[in-house]
């Protein structure tokens, strides 16, 4: 006998969320903050791993607003990019990028004695304004990021900094929480593209709940 369950997309989702909310117990936090933790477990399959992060005061907010006024996207590497649902906002007017395949940014790197990811986040500088950064794999594009925040060379709405590795992550994280600015991130090494995309596609529901 075949006792496997064959369920429609939007059944599994539902199904998903209501032991995701009910995995979650005591856990409290605000309503838009509490849906980000959701995507957050759903896309990790790891509740206990979702609490652990950490939502700035106003960062659902500012990522929201800034997805309504039209404000462009910059993701580190093209597997957050390619996560990202952007079609689900309709109407939206921003631009999605990742410019670290662009061929200008070897030959940046390589004069800069730098990584190809830190080159490309200085390349989106101006793009990001007032925008989202999704940096999910590169603690380096985050530290180049950081770097141009602190300078004034950089000013997006939000950061979510989720980048994983065993070098750099968990010191990029870091230092990211320490800047006044709006940012999701979590400590540790952990991390990665589905959770930054996971993220921002979130927040692209909340918007366009919002309207």
């Amino acid at each position: 006998m075949d006792n496997r369950q064959y369920l429609k997309p939007e059944e599994i989702y539902k199904r998903s969320f209501k032991i995701i909310q009910k995995a979650f117990g005591s856990f409290t936090a605000p309503e838009k903050q509490f849906f980000i933790y959701t995507k957050i477990a759903h896309a990790t399959a790891d509740v206990e791993f979702a609490k652990t992060f950490i939502i700035s005061e106003n960062a659902v907010n500012a990522g929201i607003e800034a997805l309504l006024k039209g404000r462009n996207i910059v993701s580190d590497v093209s597997m957050v990019k390619s996560g990202i649902r952007i079609n689900l906002l309709d109407g939206y007017s921003g631009d999605l990028r990742c410019f670290l395949y662009d061929n200008d940014i070897t030959g940046e790197a390589v004069r800069r004695g730098t990584t190809k990811s830190a080159a490309a986040m200085t390349k989106a500088s101006d793009f990001m304004e007032g925008g989202i950064v999704a940096i999910g794999n590169a603690p380096t594009a985050l530290f180049e990021l950081i770097d141009l925040i602190k300078e004034g060379k950089a000013k997006p709405a939000l950061v979510i900094g989720v980048p994983v590795g065993f070098v750099g992550a968990a010191e990029s994280k870091q230092e990211l929480s320490e800047l006044d600015i709006p940012f999701i991130t979590n400590p540790g090494k952990r991390g990665g593209s589905p959770i930054a995309a996971a993220v921002v596609n979130g927040l692209i529901t909340l918007a366009g709940k919002s309207r």
